[in-house]
């Protein structure tokens, strides 16, 4: 039964594309979750196929245009029509490596076939399909006016074509396509769609358990710094900051809520400051917060805009969302006011400050990293000399455990002829000499 959701004019144009019995062709796609992988194989415009609106690939992408153009329903109230398939294409078209691409195409010609719905949606194969159109149009390159595509059956679900989405994504081919918060937002939906079992998703993704959960986790924090910001900074705009929101998930998940609070708003200035996530791990530790003001207090050319937060929040009961963030109010760190300031301005937006001069966003947030970083190298140093402090200790503790050993198998091994008693005697006193040397040293 055809799926009512087609558009069905689409459908019967590309029905009536299909050669006949005699020249059909088929080709075999494993990730298609049916027990049936061929799929007919057709040749259409590429200016007539349609991009998916609903691709994970640009997922992030799309959330920053609809921001940008304050048109929350772009990609939603007409999928197809001209608005929403231009702002797609503009996305496709500007993802790095797309000019690489269509110079591969221009050279060989397409190599894989697109795979798309019975009314010509793309699932699998934007990218390529957007270079080809891109080389017909703009570069008037006629080989590049059709598209080959593998047809999905009229039939096929919203459920099946994710499914489909995520197999396809395991392959070397096309998970390069993926950035990690759009491959994190298809997990998110797939956990959501999957009873929040992890396994579960995993399995669809051929993917550990653990790899899954980590993508979802470090996703949670992205979304609470996007919140935070009140639509000054995108999910897109943290591409390039895994490692952080790595090192921040994995470190804080079972932590007391005083240290995660303190170390979450830390990474998340940092991540801001653009710091780097090699300096960030220094300050894992439950008096990140502290550490970082310390630097940042005295500072003056900090100081007109601590004045301009102190005043802005004079009075203030508390901002729910950092509340909801970091935790109530005898949890929260000296930071928590900067961040939720800073968050929701722009690197390009002036602050104005109380004398009447204004600073650039941007300028604050290159001092802030200086001192974070400056932060982080101080408690490097003092990890350093935590551990010269326990280093003595913790090498007595091991060597102790030795010489319990050694008590423990002595009288099994005297019990042997060929034990060498003399040179036991030797190690022994070896270890008296060494004590009373350390009982001596001051």
């Amino acid at each position: 039964m055809p799926n009512p959701a087609l558009d069905q004019d689409r459908a019967t144009f590309l029905e009536a594309r299909i050669p006949d019995k005699d020249n059909r062709r088929y080709m075999a796609v494993p990730a298609w979750p049916r027990s049936e992988k061929e799929l007919l194989r057709v040749e259409v415009e590429v200016d007539w196929v349609r991009f998916s609106t609903t691709n994970h690939r640009t997922r992030a992408e799309q959330m920053q245009v609809v921001h940008v153009r304050d048109n929350p329903d772009l990609f939603t109230a007409d999928p197809l029509g001209e608005e929403a398939q231009e702002a797609q294409f503009e996305i496709l078209s500007g993802q790095e490596g797309f000019d690489a691409l269509k110079a591969d195409l221009k050279e060989r010609g397409q190599q894989e076939p697109a795979i798309i719905t019975a009314d010509g949606i793309l699932i699998n194969g934007n990218r390529r399909s957007a270079a080809l159109r891109s080389l017909y149009r703009k570069d008037q390159h006629l080989k590049a006016r059709y598209v080959q595509c593998l047809v999905l059956p009229q039939d096929a679900t919203v459920d099946e074509l994710v499914d489909l989405e995520a197999e396809l994504q395991v392959a070397r081919d096309f998970k390069q396509e993926y950035s990690w918060i759009n491959e994190a937002l298809l997990i998110e939906e797939l956990y959501n769609r999957e009873g929040r079992d992890f396994g579960r998703v995993a399995r669809r993704m051929h993917r550990d358990t653990a790899t899954v959960r980590s993508l979802y986790e470090k996703l949670q924090h992205v979304h609470q710094l996007v919140d935070l910001s009140n639509g000054a900074r995108l999910h897109v705009d943290f591409a390039d900051n895994e490692s952080a929101f790595d090192e921040l998930a994995k470190h804080i998940k079972n932590k007391p809520l005083a240290e995660a609070n303190s170390v979450r708003t830390v990474y998340f200035l940092g991540t801001l400051a653009n710091v780097q996530y090699r300096k960030l791990r220094n300050l894992r530790r439950d008096d990140a917060a502290h550490l970082v003001w310390n630097e940042i207090a005295d500072d003056v050319a900090l100081k007109p805009v601590l004045d301009q937060v102190e005043s802005l929040w004079e009075g203030d009961t508390g901002d729910d969302l950092i509340d909801d963030l970091v935790g109530p109010a005898d949890s929260e760190s000296p930071l928590d006011d900067l961040l939720s300031f800073l968050a929701k301005r722009k690197p390009e937006q002036d602050i104005p400050l109380s004398n009447g001069e204004a600073v650039l966003t941007q300028d604050v947030l290159n001092t802030l990293q200086s001192a974070i970083t400056a932060a982080a190298d101080e408690a490097e140093e003092l990890d350093r000399d935590q551990t010269a402090v326990k280093a003595p200790l913790a090498r007595a503790d091991k060597a102790i455990s030795e010489l319990e050993r050694v008590y423990a198998t002595l009288p099994k091994a005297r019990s042997y002829t060929s034990f060498d008693e003399a040179a036991m005697q030797t190690r022994l006193e070896k270890l008296e000499t060494l004590i009373a040397s350390l009982r001596e040293l001051r």
